[in-house]
């Protein structure tokens, strides 16, 4: 009985046929994509759930199997038979078989199969590791991709009290002034008292949606894929993923792994996804400033005609800002964080200079903004798509009490470098006609006005949760150094990470003080190299996934 309520609980699907896909050289692979029920709140006996999305893809390697899984593709069959045929014909006993993969982010899905990731021969890390590993795990962490999904349009129905107070228009300026909305608030105490409850559960309900939990999760769908156990079996010893790689911020979640799973995957791998876990989050943005500055700089360098254009942009902007046809507003701080992708990868660089060269209206003395210009913002700048990553952006650094609240950290560093004045002040550099004093982009940071600027971040619900956020100063740890030293030293588990020096979004500064001797990442052997940005797992995803396996396995001899 136990058995089956733990099943009905899972709620493991295969919600659509399973799809074969041909890549060349003799490789066909096969794509199902599952969802599973998981506690929203962990701690709560009964809590509610919601559903956590994956995709598992493998190879085909004969015709038995081609046929057994064109089998699954009958429509007599429902997504809860489609699952259960799929576990009992695998009968999968352990996870050694199986590679997991953490999206970067926060909020984020996992690139989907064949159309973002690859698996011709040599094509990305997932057609290397279906080499080693016969499954591919592509999670959609909770609250991404297809995931049960968080946006401004599910938050206002699971928390219509948070949005009280929001007007019927939903253009991003009308935020009530701050002695508007306390008059408000005073006129109508009940409806008020209904807005603070609101907003303390929808508080709670972010708050489940950290590394913490999606590594929770991770393991709740390894448990999904291996065949029950029969009634009355002894329970079985430990049975870890055989690999998981954590990109970006999925090398937090990694991270976070070694630090609350008792037996957390056997290889683990993290590309440019050190978090600085002791290093203060103020601290880490500061320094996360001057590397956003270095690779502004950097672009100018290889494009100098655009450092008039963007201050001519700049200034317009400051002077009128536009309206985007999303109902957002494009702001020279909007505009600035278009430096947000100058990281990524080495076309970041062309793209950002295309965009700028199809910015104006040409043959007019007057600055007018292309249409075209306008509406790539709704494009180019997710957050209204995905507002988990406005968010709970910087709670990715909130590990514990002592390092909460973060308060917008990244806000806070910059108000502090233009205290005087300073090349970060583009209103000051803006209007500076000498090409010596550029306009600095900004980085991979969230700010509190974005909530003025970002339609769907904007009005007083979500504003106000962006700030319940940004002050909670009870968050839980999310790293255990003392764990991880175990964990890596005892066999439990191998790890390898690719460090790129010049990474503008992960300071290598503050992951060396993690990997140095001592650190709690002392036994992670550590690719580092400036050979690629951020975006090396995407550049040369194969030979860095064969190099860092390699190295975790004792087979490639990095460090030398």
């Amino acid at each position: 009985l136990k058995q089956v309520m733990k099943l009905q609980e899972q709620n493991h699907r295969i919600v659509a046929p399973p799809t074969f896909h041909a890549c060349g050289n003799g490789r066909q692979v096969v794509v199902t994509e599952h969802r599973i029920s998981v506690p929203i709140y962990r701690e709560q006996e009964r809590s509610p759930r919601m559903d956590v999305a994956f995709s598992v893809v493998e190879e085909v390697k004969d015709l038995d199997t081609q046929s057994w899984f064109q089998s699954l593709q009958s429509s007599d069959l429902n997504p809860f038979q489609r699952a259960s045929q799929y576990v009992q014909k695998a009968s999968l006993k352990d996870a050694k078989g199986m590679c997991l993969y953490l999206q970067g982010g926060p909020g984020f899905g996992s690139p989907p199969p064949i159309t973002g990731l690859a698996f011709s021969e040599g094509s990305s890390w997932g057609a290397k590791a279906l080499g080693t590993y016969s499954r591919i795990v592509l999670m959609d962490q909770r609250g991404t991709g297809k995931s049960t999904p968080i946006t401004k349009q599910t938050l206002q129905q699971r928390f219509p009290d948070l949005f009280l107070f929001d007007d019927d228009d939903s253009s991003s300026d009308n935020i009530a002034t701050k002695d508007a909305l306390e008059s408000q608030f005073a006129q109508r105490p009940e409806d008020h008292a209904k807005f603070q409850s609101g907003l303390q559960q929808a508080t709670d309900y972010m708050a489940q949606f950290r590394a913490d939990n999606i590594v929770k999760d991770a393991e709740a769908i390894k448990e999904a894929l291996m065949v029950p156990l029969e009634p009355g079996s002894p329970e079985p010893g430990p049975r870890p993923y055989g690999c998981a790689l954590g990109q970006s911020f999925g090398g937090f979640c990694m991270m976070s792994y070694l630090s609350l799973i008792e037996h957390p995957p056997t290889i683990c791998l993290l590309t440019g996804g050190i978090s600085p876990m002791l290093t203060p989050v103020y601290d880490a943005y500061s320094a996360l400033w001057e590397r956003v500055k270095e690779r502004s700089l950097q672009y100018y360098d290889m494009y100098p005609g655009d450092i008039k254009v963007v201050k001519t942009i700049v200034k317009k902007l400051l002077e009128e800002p536009q309206k985007l046809p999303s109902g957002g507003t494009l702001t020279a701080r909007r505009f600035l964080q278009l430096g947000m992708g100058l990281g990524g990868s080495p076309s970041a660089f062309a793209s950002l200079h295309n965009k700028f060269a199809n910015a104006l209206v040409q043959e007019t003395e007057q600055v007018v903004f292309t249409k075209a210009f306008l509406k790539s913002f709704d494009m180019d700048q997710p957050f209204d798509d995905y507002p988990i990553y406005y968010f709970m952006h910087e709670t990715i650094y909130a590990d514990g009490p002592e390092n909460s609240p973060t308060n917008w950290a990244a806000n806070r560093a910059y108000e502090n470098k233009i205290q005087t004045p300073s090349d970060f002040d583009y209103k000051l550099t803006s209007g500076m006609d000498s090409d010596a004093k550029p306009t600095l982009f900004f980085g991979e940071m969230v700010f509190p006005w974005m909530s003025e600027d970002y339609v769907e971040c904007g009005d007083v619900g979500c504003q106000h949760l962006a700030n319940a956020l940004a002050t909670k100063s009870d968050w839980p740890n999310l790293y255990n150094g003392e764990h991880m030293r175990q964990v890596l030293g005892d066999g439990r588990c191998r790890a390898a990470a690719a460090s790129y020096l010049d990474d503008m979004y992960v300071d290598w500064e503050s992951s060396k003080k993690v990997l140095s001797r001592g650190g709690p990442l002392e036994k992670c052997k550590a690719y580092v190299t400036n050979e690629y940005q951020h975006s090396g797992l995407r550049d040369n995803g194969a030979n860095i996934f064969a190099k860092l396996h390699g190295m975790a396995m004792g087979s490639v001899r990095t460090p030398s």
